[in-house]
């Protein structure tokens, strides 16, 4: 039977500086064309530019920032009958991650006129405070959600 068997998950080595694996999977999500040491700089430029504005640990308003961005919720296109409903369902904690990340760096890339690690250090710290171009693409995503509560018993 195709498709049966599963791909078996790989292990993400800790990144060199902070010795996190979130750290490290959020620098494989920037990173572009196999270039990791840039990514890298990005990324740690980012850190460096949150402690000097915030005087506070940047890894804490990293991982409050994703903790704000992350849904909870998301809808799922689903055929029934001809018809396509957008079903509600809990997200896993895997791909909440995952979600948060890409839309962190989705807002991140959406604005122009300054470096990418500035742009990404603005947008952590805005997500930190519950605000930002990623705070609003998760409410809009719970929105979505509880507007399409009625066909959750597709499910």
């Amino acid at each position: 039977m195709r498709g049966s068997k599963k791909t078996p998950k790989r292990k993400i080595a800790p990144d060199p500086k902070f010795g996190s694996v979130k750290i490290a999977k959020f620098i494989n999500y920037i990173m572009r064309r196999g270039k990791k040491s840039t990514a890298q700089r990005v990324v740690y430029t980012t850190f460096r530019l949150i402690s000097d504005k915030t005087k506070d640990d940047p890894l804490e308003i990293f991982e409050k920032a994703v903790k704000n961005i992350s849904p909870t919720l998301e809808v799922k296109g689903r055929r029934i009958g001809g018809a396509n409903y957008q079903i509600p369902i809990v997200v896993s904690g895997e791909r909440r991650l995952i979600l948060a990340y890409r839309w962190l760096i989705q807002s991140a890339k959406g604005k122009k006129g300054k470096t990418m690690a500035q742009r990404l250090a603005e947008e952590i710290m805005a997500a930190a405070k519950g605000e930002g171009n990623a705070i609003k693409k998760r409410e809009d995503t719970h929105r979505m959600a509880e507007a399409n509560r009625a066909f959750a018993h597709f499910a």
